[in-house]
């Protein structure tokens, strides 16, 4: 029997276009334009009027089988007695929610009643079947558990056309980016007759043999060798025996980029007109492929006049110097466009980067082709300059921590100044520095061409400024037990302020640390602070430290300590640091003034060319030390990608030994170990003199996305004032190792070099000369704030002389290795490297068959490397 109702709207199952349907249908349905005077005529029709308003009596819901009537009314959003005008937008929107609620195939609407001004409506829903049940076969249960999640495949899902498509569609271009060319998938449906209104799905998966590509062949190509074409393609590459690292599987995507990038080298090299005629895939009888690449490689093209147009702030000449592209050189269209308008770099040196970075933002620079004669291209560099851009208004954000004036001090864009893309970069630089923030800075520039102005607002995202240390092990004959808090965006001002600890009173960029170490044998304390802007204005640090150690003696072979053998070490230093504005503000003068008392009891140093032995006695250290820093490097602390760090120090002492008018040569008859003579060294030694001098580089260049070169030297030397006195017992280096300081507060330096035990390069007292180089490849795996991760690989070479007279630069220990470096915000840097040395250690080396340091393991701590 044929419903006696309007039906307001027929849909097709699946589709979208139920807005324009409904509004069509309402147009055309309506057979009279005047008002029904009954609510039903003669023939059984409800009639209505059509775009008037009347009010809604009530909903029904037909077609449900797992649904109650009442959750559809809810997806409807329509509300019994609210107006609702036929047909209206209303209407529509409730029958949109129904279908984007994802669980219905079909929806009808009609209008079962009408009672003078109300109506009421009839809903018509066919409802999408369920999922319960999923089967993947053809392949292990661990890549099924992955497909599954990877399609968003679960039990309850509703299970449309379209999600049986792209499920087949993802699971097949899945495997044939992996090689897989010939792989097969089927996806089927069953109705599950244990519930209603549900299926189960059983996806079938053939994958196949991997197919690889046996040969790239190219046709018509006589400029570029086959080999240089092949290297362009960076993803598309063919078997060869002894390939590792990277495969030869054949990816439709990859292999288009690598089309692409054979026309990129072409124009590189002049051959602008260089297009790709035909590509095609053909099947060898060992189930291998070759791809088949016919070329067109037209004439090669050279540059003819560069001509300036519009520039009056700059001449040809200064824009030339930029440009660097004479008449006569290979045309080059990358290369121009990298020099017009940048390589993307920080550091990128072109003329749009020369406007923006001297307030003209809206400066426009573009090249064209004015003119093209046989071989020959004429390009003409237009340039408008407009007028000049200054900063209207400079924010941050995304700071919950940190209070805004620490960001702020180190930003180089300030209301007023012209605006500068490199103070901008800068400025990242600095925020980067801090160490309080992901290394993600985005500045987001708002220019405003009215008026000639920009606002800035540099966008942060916070990440853990506290450290925590905490841990044991077993070392030495005893347990080791480490407690090591460091906070490195203090604010002392809140100390008192009970509302700023959250749990520790935060965002002053103030750093302060404190560790705790013991065991049977050692205890070592210290405490220290920095404040990085002195008085808050001005880019002046004042640090202080203070430490404790004491070491006591232990005997192997009884696995018992003796602390009535013991040294002991109590020292302090203050130090100023001024970041300086010449030659640039990447430099920064620092200098300190530092103090130790080291008590010996029974414990001592060797001292002298005899060997003999400092074991009783009180030695004072009171030094002076300068250094000069330069530190462009960054944007990050973790993985910088650019820049470098110099760093030149001299420590010394007061030269005592000529200023006191003292004889230091050993008194005749002194016998070793005796209390005159351990009174001499005492008195000898009482105030220790000597002077220090260190140099430090590191280069960072970014070799490609992610990929970056870090070059490194070292050289130290501790000298003397006075012959007789000779060198001084402490502030000895120690090469080899993991360079991780095992404790010791005597002023020792320790230089890692990977490949070789701790310290074993150096002689058991330490050396007074050591020089290092290393290059090292890093790879950055991740930079999230949660965790940076990155790879490398490095080769390192030094050594460690005990004295001038043996110093040989070019007498290295050499290793290589690789390693990995993790960042945890709460834990600081940490590291395991394997690194193989080449050289046999010190002492080994005219053995009859010496024998190589070989493999050693490095666990990392801090920022050794």
């Amino acid at each position: 029997m044929e419903k006696q109702v309007n039906r307001l709207k027929p849909m097709n199952r699946n589709s979208f276009l139920f807005a324009l349907i409904v509004t069509v249908f309402f147009a055309v349905n309506v057979k009279a334009q005047e008002i029904a005077k009954d609510s039903t005529s003669t023939t059984g029709v409800i009639q209505y009027e059509k775009g008037k308003e009347y009010i809604l009596g009530g909903i029904t819901v037909t077609g449900l089988q797992k649904f109650s009537e009442q959750t559809v009314r809810v997806y409807t959003g329509l509300v019994t007695g609210q107006p609702l005008r036929l047909p209206g937008d209303k209407l529509t929107s409730a029958i949109k929610k129904l279908y984007e609620s994802k669980q219905f195939s079909e929806v009808d609407v009609y209008l079962s009643k009408r009672d003078g001004e109300t109506v009421y409506l009839q809903f018509d829903v066919q409802e999408l079947p369920q999922l319960t049940e999923i089967n993947i076969n053809g392949v292990s249960k661990s890549k099924a558990k992955d497909l599954k999640k990877e399609t968003e495949l679960r039990k309850g899902v509703m299970v449309t056309d379209n999600l049986i498509v792209t499920t087949r569609n993802y699971i097949k271009k899945k495997y044939t980016d992996k090689g897989y060319l010939k792989a097969k998938v089927s996806v089927d449906t069953k109705k599950d007759t244990t519930d209603i209104n549900t299926v189960t799905m059983s996806i079938f998966i053939d994958r196949g043999d991997r197919i690889k590509i046996k040969e790239i062949n190219f046709n018509g190509n006589e400029a570029v060798s086959d080999g240089a074409l092949r290297g362009a393609m960076k993803n598309t590459k063919r078997k060869f025996l002894g390939r590792f690292w990277k495969s030869s599987k054949y990816v439709i995507e990859d292999y288009k980029e690598d089309l692409e990038s054979i026309l990129e080298m072409y124009s590189e090299k002049g051959y602008r007109d260089a297009r790709i005629l035909s590509d095609k895939v053909t099947w060898n009888d060992d189930n291998t492929i070759n791809l088949e690449i016919d070329l067109e490689e037209g004439r090669q093209y050279r540059f003819a006049d560069i001509v300036f147009v519009g520039n009056k702030s700059y001449t040809d000449e200064q824009l030339q110097a930029l440009l660097r592209i004479e008449k006569g050189d290979i045309y080059n269209g990358k290369v121009l466009k990298e020099r017009i308008s940048g390589d993307g770099t920080p550091t990128s040196q072109d003329i749009q980067t020369l406007y923006h970075n001297n307030g003209f933002l809206f400066s426009q620079v573009n090249a064209v082709e004015t003119k093209v004669k046989n071989d020959s291209i004429t390009v003409e560099v237009r340039i408008r300059e407009d007028e000049q851009a200054t900063i209207k208004k400079v924010t941050v954000s995304g700071n919950d921590k940190t209070n805004d004036h620490v960001i702020f001090r180190e930003l180089r864009v300030k209301p007023g100044d012209l605006f500068s893309r490199q103070n901008i970069i800068r400025s990242i630089r600095e925020i980067g520095q801090l160490g309080f923030f992901d290394t993600n800075v985005t500045p987001d520039v708002k220019p405003n061409y009215q008026d000639k102005t920009a606002d800035i607002d540099f966008s942060v995202v916070e990440k853990g400024g506290s450290q925590i240390e905490l841990q044991g092990g077993y070392g030495g004959g005893s347990f080791i037990g480490t407690l090591g808090l460091s906070f490195n965006n203090f604010s002392v001002r809140n100390i008192f302020n009970k509302e700023a600890y959250k749990p520790l009173p935060m965002g002053d960029g103030q750093s302060l640390s404190l560790r705790l170490q013991a065991s049977r044998t050692f205890n070592t304390y210290s405490f220290s602070f920095t404040e990085p802007w002195l008085g808050g204005k001005t880019p002046q640090s004042l640090s202080f430290s203070v430490y404790t150690s004491n070491q006591y003696r232990f005997d192997f072979r009884t696995n018992t300590v003796d602390r009535n053998q013991s040294l002991s070490i109590i020292g302090a230093q203050i130090g100023l640091g001024k970041r300086l504005r010449w030659p640039d503000d990447y430099f920064q003068l620092s200098q300190s003034i530092s103090y130790q008392r080291i008590e010996l009891q029974n414990y001592g140093y060797r001292v002298g060319s005899s060997n003999a032995i400092l074991s009783e006695g009180d030695l004072n250290n009171l030094a002076y030390t300068v250094a000069l820093t330069r530190n462009s490097a960054g944007p990050s602390l973790i993985f910088p990608t650019y820049g470098s760090e110099f760093t030149i120090r001299a420590k010394a002492t007061l030269p005592y030994s000529l200023l006191n008018g003292k004889d230091y040569t050993r008194p005749e008859g002194l016998l070793a170990g005796s209390p005159e003579e351990q009174s001499y060294f005492a008195d000898k030694y009482k105030w220790l003199e000597y002077y220090k001098i260190s140099a430090k580089g590191k280069w960072y260049t970014q070799l490609a996305n992610k990929l970056v070169l870090m070059s490194n030297f070292e050289l130290g030397y501790l000298g003397t004032y006075n012959n007789e006195l000779g060198l001084t017992p402490v502030e000895r280096y120690f090469v080899g190792g993991d360079g991780i300081a095992q404790g010791q507060l005597d002023g020792r330096e320790v230089i890692g070099l990977r490949g070789y035990e701790n310290n074993r390069i150096s002689s058991i007292d330490g050396g007074a000369i050591y020089n290092k180089f290393q290059l090292e490849l890093r790879y950055s795996i991740t930079d999230k704030p949660s965790a940076s991760i990155y790879t490398l690989g490095f080769l390192e070479a030094g050594n460690s002389y005990d004295n001038f007279s043996d110093f040989n630069p070019f007498r290295l220990k050499r290793s290589a290795g690789v390693g990995v470096r993790i960042f945890m915000p709460a834990f600081g840097l940490l590291g395991i490297d394997f690194g193989y040395g080449f050289d046999p250690l010190p002492g080994f080396e005219d053995t009859i068959d010496p024998t190589r340091s070989g493999w050693q393991t490095h666990f990392i701590i801090g920022r050794q490397f």
